[in-house]
């Protein structure tokens, strides 16, 4: 199977889960519900046509277009150990190594076991040679090469365990947003998207404001009212209702607008249902800290993307195929093993 085979099956596949009827589309979410409440029909819709919409052909062949992929390289094997905590997180890494012309065997997060092996199978009928290299297995021993992604405690082990091989290790790593004042409704809308989405599971999620006055708290308190319904999901009202009583009984200083707690405090990943915030005095000394921080955070947003290397507010959860994980090149890495 060459690179144009491997291409047009991912472009099938982008356009037939762009094309999905209202029953399959409802079937299958109540599948990936059932399985992992945290994923709302909403959320997996969600992430769905994010993925329908990385496959539009024009996209992928600009991607493509700073690689050579060479039709003479054998195909490896490839170990994926994928995470669970948003949607079909870990279907980037498996474009990768299939586009790549490499053999892909996964090992599911029991979180989401639901949605990639679904597209696989889609794949698979699109273009049948990729029934020989797609595995998903429960051990994951004797690969050519990994790819691990988890958290801190995980990856120590991950590094024991492939270490000796060729391999990308993924650690936790959180986003966070810089504000300027200049902040108005909107804004602070697209902002609460960067928040809520997926609940604030993924590592693209904000879980800190970087502000330069604390007074501007309460009018983004005040705008985001709309994401209240936020508070009806089980899980995350557990959550914020925990949260709020060690705060209350510990006399910790907080913002609360009944959906959501505002603490501040110099940590970065805040708990779900919080949004930790700090003030800072200029742009220099923020970006020296931030840059100190560099090797946990995944993304940072701001006002039309006002601070460099940052996405608008909004955009947090739409990346492009080669905004790679924790910024290492996975495709390049994957055909030059």
């Amino acid at each position: 199977m060459n690179l144009e085979q491997r291409i047009a099956a991912f472009i099938k596949l982008g356009l037939s889960i762009g094309d999905l009827g209202e029953e399959e589309l409802g079937k299958l979410t109540k599948q990936v519900e059932n399985n992992n409440n945290w994923f709302t029909p909403a959320q997996t819709i969600f992430a769905l046509k994010e993925i329908s919409g990385l496959l539009e052909e024009a996209k992928l062949r600009e991607w493509l277009r700073n690689y050579h992929i060479s039709h003479e390289i054998p195909a490896k094997g490839i170990g994926i150990l994928m995470a669970g905590n948003i949607p079909a997180v870990g279907f980037h890494d498996f474009l990768c190594v299939l586009i790549s012309g490499h053999d892909v065997h996964a090992k599911l997060s029991s979180s989401d076991k639901i949605l990639i092996p679904w597209m696989a199978g889609k794949l698979v009928s699109f273009e049948p040679l990729f029934s020989s290299k797609i595995f998903f297995e429960d051990m994951l021993k004797g690969k050519d090469a990994y790819i691990a992604t988890g958290s801190d405690n995980s990856s120590r082990y991950f590094n024991y365990y492939f270490g000796k091989f060729p391999h990308i290790i993924r650690k936790n790593r959180t986003s966070l947003a810089v504000l300027d004042g200049l902040e108005n409704g909107e804004d602070y809308k697209a902002l609460a998207f960067d928040i809520f989405q997926y609940f604030g599971l993924g590592c693209r999620n904000v879980s800190k404001l970087y502000i330069k006055n604390e007074e501007h708290l309460q009018d983004f308190l005040n705008e985001i009212e709309g994401f209240q319904e936020t508070l009806s999901h089980h899980k995350y009202l557990n959550n914020y209702d925990y949260n709020k009583a060690i705060y209350l009984v510990n006399g910790e200083a907080h913002l609360d607008n009944g959906f959501l707690l505002l603490k501040e405090s110099k940590e970065l990943v805040s708990p779900i249902s919080v949004l930790y915030y700090e003030i800072y005095q200029n742009t220099e000394m923020l970006t020296q800290k931030i840059q100190t921080d560099s090797a946990k955070i995944q993304c940072i947003v701001s006002k039309n993307g006002w601070y460099p290397d940052s996405v608008p507010f909004g955009k947090s959860q739409q990346p492009n195929l080669e905004e790679y994980a924790d910024k290492v090149d996975t495709l390049n890495f994957l055909i030059n093993l």
